[in-house]
Parts: C-alpha cells; structure tokens; sequence
C-alpha cells in the first residue's frame, strides 16, 4: 500500500462565503445610512454653525461639571456604604443595605422629580437655631440633580467597591494584622491598591452612562447639554440640526473620558503582569 505524503498535498484554502455575505450587507446598509443623512432634510451648515456656539458649549461645560461632581460624591458615599455592608455590626450593615436598596430600586427620574419638588414636603429646610431657608430656594435644578445623581450613584458605586473589597483574599487582612498594621492601615496600603485595580474599569464604566443620565436633568430646569439644544430649537425649529450637535458632543466627551479611563487602568496596574495592557 501506498504511503501518501500528507505535506505534499496542495493546501485548499476555506472559502468564508457567510463572512463575505455578512461583511457585504453591512457595508451597503453602513453606505445607505450615510448617503440617507446626506441627502435627507437635514441643514448641515446649521450644524457647524452651533457646534461651537457658546450656549452649546456652556451646556457642554455643565454636562461634565454635575457629572464629575456627582461622580465623586457618589464614589465616596459608596466607599462608606461597601464599608458598611461588610461590617460586623448588624445596625450598620442594614442601613448601608437599606440605602442601596432604595437608591437602586427607585428610578433615577423619579428621584430627580422628588428632589426638586421637596418643598412640597419639607417647606422650610436648615438647621435649627442656626439657619433655616425656604426649600424652593435651597433646591435649585443644579442642587436637586446634584442629590439624585450623587445618591444614585453612591447606591450603584457601592457594589462595586464592595466587590473589589472582596476580591481581596483575606489572608492578606490576616499577614497585615500580624506584622502590626492597624484596620485603618491595612486598608490604605493593602487592601485599597489591589481593589482600585478591579474597581476602576466598572467605575468608569458608570462614570460613562452617568454622563449620559445626565441629560434627564433637563426635566427639572437645569441646562446641560440636551436642556440647552432643546431651548435652541425652540426658538430656531432646527429639531434635527440641534440633536446631531448634542450627539457629537456627547460622542466627544465620552471619547475623551474613556481614554482617562485607560490610563487609570494602566496607571493602577503598574507592577501587574503585562503592566496593565490588555
């Protein structure tokens, strides 16, 4: 018999007729689009001309003001709530629980609108003998966003952070405890740099869709972005126009904070095997 040498064989090569089928019919529809949105009803030198407008660009300052701000309160409220979730004391774990419950069960919407409608409930808010002001005053657009996001975000960073808490294997609580470091010690040297590591890419990842959220701000009175293309179009009719400005913008904003993200990410892996590059 025969032996027949397999190496000697020509090689036939696959033919991928569903990839070049499917890599086809996206490329017509990516065509389609493109030339609907040159020929369609749209003014494009209207566009330009508001891309750079400075209401639109103080809408774009205030989008990324409330959304760093009420990031940053909601990463520290959520830090003490995953703190409290994995205390041994049951009041404190409850309440930390209690919080995230609500604060993730209720919608965001629905937040912003008890927020900035608290005077109908509380007429009158401050310390007493020591300040007190009429809550219309006290909760503005800006203040009452600012809270609903902050908490919002506090109840969705906690999990989070408190994932990263415990992705920390104890025996590392247990080697810092035995060379003397304290909870407070372990925690800043030990426990905190590895969790950043685990935390940072889904913090970023809220961070992105609260610059987004942000727009529902609008509900209440406070310009950002949508508020203030929304008040543009009113005036000028140019619906459509005003909308694909508020798009790029947006697209912008959260091209930019997603490269911050990425050298978070490599900036906390430093010293990891890869360096943090994926």
């Amino acid at each position: 018999m025969a032996v027949v040498d397999i190496s000697a064989l020509p090689h036939a090569r696959p033919r991928h007729y569903g990839r070049w089928f499917g890599a086809t019919v996206l490329l017509v529809a990516l065509a389609y689009i493109a030339w609907a949105f040159a020929v369609g009803n749209i003014d494009w030198p209207t566009v330009g001309e508001y891309l750079f407008h400075p209401r639109v660009l103080w809408g774009v300052a205030m989008t990324i003001v409330l959304s760093v701000i009420a990031m940053t309160i909601g990463v520290m409220i959520g830090t003490v709530t995953a703190l409290g979730r994995t205390s041994r004391n049951p009041v404190i774990s409850t309440a930390a629980a209690f919080y995230t419950w609500l604060f993730r069960g209720a919608p965001i919407l629905l937040q912003l609108l008890i927020w900035y409608n608290l005077a109908l409930i509380f007429p009158v808010v401050g310390i007493p003998g020591v300040w007190h002001a009429p809550t219309v005053m006290v909760m503005t657009p800006f203040a009452a966003a600012l809270i609903a996001f902050s908490l919002h975000e506090g109840a969705y960073t906690s999990e989070v952070i408190r994932s990263g808490l415990l992705s920390i294997d104890v025996g590392q609580h247990e080697a810092a405890k035995s060379i003397g470091m304290g909870y407070g010690l372990t925690f800043r040297r030990v426990v905190l740099p590895q969790a950043l590591r685990i935390v940072i890419p889904p913090l970023g990842n809220e961070f992105i869709g609260l610059l987004k959220m942000s727009a529902l701000a609008s509900v209440v009175g406070f310009l950002e972005l949508t508020g203030t293309v929304q008040d543009i179009y009113y005036v000028n009719t140019k619906i459509m126009e005003m909308l694909f400005v508020a798009a790029i913008w947006y697209l912008v904003i959260v091209s930019f904070f997603s490269v911050v993200q990425m050298w978070l990410e490599r900036r906390v892996s430093r010293g990891v095997a890869g360096g943090g590059k994926r």
